[in-house]
């Protein structure tokens, strides 16, 4: 059974400026940031403890990593305790 929705990907072209209109205009909290070799996200949400975050990707790297996926509507990544049971 999905337990919640766990994360909203949304794919933007210029992440930074995208984290200051989340948190700057809309009041989102910064979660975490991964960066490294190959790939760069931002989590955020609405509060530090929300059930739901969204992860700010960059389009471009996105595009070329996977060419298939629609870019244009964000990606909802939804969480299960028992999967395998389904």
């Amino acid at each position: 059974m999905i337990t919640k929705v766990g994360q909203i990907m949304l794919y933007v072209n210029n992440q930074d400026e995208s984290l200051k209109f989340w948190t700057e205009k809309l009041g989102f909290s910064f979660v975490s940031e991964e960066n490294n070799e190959f790939i760069r996200w931002i989590e955020i949400a609405p509060t530090n403890d929300a059930a739901t975050s969204i992860i700010l990707h960059n389009k471009e790297l996105i595009a070329k990593m996977q060419p298939e996926l629609n870019l244009l509507t964000p990606s909802l990544l939804f969480f299960s305790d028992n999967l395998d049971e389904w």
